[in-house]
């Protein structure tokens, strides 16, 4: 086992740099609450669920883990931007929480500041968990923690506004078809579709389906298949079937323009569902098409369960015990249904979907989905996805042409 010792420990600007690489800001250490010194009896995890308070089901879990393993659990939230920070400053302050629950992109970065174990380390086991959603964990060929559950993104679509287009969703299998679709919904006189194009990560997340859905890969922005999915969007805004107002609507804006009633299709994510049916609207959910068809890879969201590094390696056990009751079958089922996420195992996939039928699209846009570190990009993802968000906003303005924003944007990267 690798033991995290403090002579190797990163120093706090490498730790600052990695923070900054990731697009997280820097704040103060806080009052720490990780394992050094802590009661050998007391376990502490650090997750990014603060809406979940004490006596709710996440905390009767973690209780219900930490008894199963002989301790007791010691539990601090934070939110997601938050959490990142104080993982890596506690990190070089050698008071690391026992298990870390964070973000996916963040793992890599994690991962490459040393602050995390492997699954060779820890002997935390993966084989049930989905390889593509996995992936989101790996870096430089090694895997750092398990998926808690995960979410996409997918296409809403109204029933009642595609009825009255005279427009079959069955008829939606590709690009053209798709495009198709909204013409003739524009034509009816209704609204066609509407999702994030703002320029933030929200912006590059919404982007992505498209983007791998043209065959694109990340280390090229500028190839012949970025250009096009980005011109199908331009299109889609110059032609009226997509507003103007996708340039500045963030996925929740975005959402609230979808229940309005007036349009076909809106593209959002899994974490909608409970606002659809408030919302009273009659919609069915079609994973993103390809652009010559298929089902395009969507980015995934969720968490993982990460075990940070220990001067103490003979904590590690006890920690991958936590783990593995986290993420056992029964738990996962209970967990990513209270989170509307969909879970990261086959065989609880096909629990959800049996007790809810509504979920069984998502699950199929999450055995396509990707994450958006994936393919070893690690920290240069945040980058990436910089010069991508900034290449939309300047194509959907038209302050450049496809083919301009992207090769400016891939000269950035470089």
């Amino acid at each position: 086992m690798n033991s995290f010792s403090r002579r190797h420990r990163p120093t706090a600007a490498v730790l600052m740099s990695l923070a900054v690489a990731a697009g997280v800001t820097a704040c103060g250490s806080g009052s720490g609450g990780g394992s050094e010194g802590a009661d050998s009896g007391t376990y502490t995890v650090w997750d990014p669920y603060p809406q979940f308070a004490k006596g709710s089901a996440w905390t009767k879990l973690l209780d219900k883990c930490g008894t199963a393993a002989g301790v007791k659990i010691k539990r601090t939230a934070f939110d997601t931007s938050d959490l990142t920070n104080k993982a890596l400053l506690a990190a070089q302050q050698g008071n690391s929480p026992d298990l870390l629950i964070v973000d996916n992109p963040v793992v890599s970065t994690l991962a490459e500041a040393g602050v995390l174990t492997t699954t060779d380390d820890n002997n935390l086991d993966t084989s049930k968990t989905d390889p593509n959603l996995l992936a989101a964990g790996q870096s430089g060929g090694k895997t750092y923690g398990t998926p808690i559950g995960a979410n996409t993104l997918a296409l809403y679509y109204n029933k009642k506004v595609l009825k009255e287009a005279g427009v079959g969703v069955a008829s939606v299998k590709d690009w053209p078809s798709l495009t198709a679709a909204l013409e003739k919904v524009k034509k009816a006189g209704k609204k066609g579709i509407t999702f994030s194009a703002i320029g933030t990560e929200e912006g590059s997340f919404q982007f992505l389906p498209w983007f791998w859905g043209a065959g694109a890969k990340l280390t090229q922005l500028d190839s012949a298949q970025g250009e096009s999915a980005l011109s199908l969007w331009k299109g889609w805004v110059k032609s009226g079937v997509a507003p103007n107002s996708v340039l500045n609507n963030t996925q929740t804006t975005s959402w609230q323009e979808f229940t309005t009633g007036e349009y076909a299709f809106a593209e959002n994510g899994t974490w909608q569902l409970a606002g659809a049916k408030k919302a009273g609207l009659d919609y069915g959910v079609l994973p993103i098409p390809g652009a010559s068809g298929g089902n395009a890879a969507a980015p995934t969201g969720g968490e993982f369960v990460t075990l940070p590094a220990q001067d103490d390696t003979g904590r590690y056990p006890t920690s991958q015990k936590l783990a593995t009751c986290l993420t056992s079958t029964q738990n996962l089922y209970d967990t990513d249904t209270t989170l509307s996420y969909v879970a990261p195992t086959t065989e609880v996939q096909d629990k959800q979907v049996a007790a809810n039928a509504e979920l069984r699209p998502w699950v199929a846009a999450v055995r396509t989905a990707k994450g958006r570190t994936s393919d070893d990009l690690g920290t240069k993802y945040p980058k990436i996805s910089e010069q991508m968000w900034k290449a939309v906003q300047s194509a959907l303005s038209g302050s450049k042409s496809p083919k301009d924003a992207l090769t400016d944007a891939q000269s950035a990267v470089k």
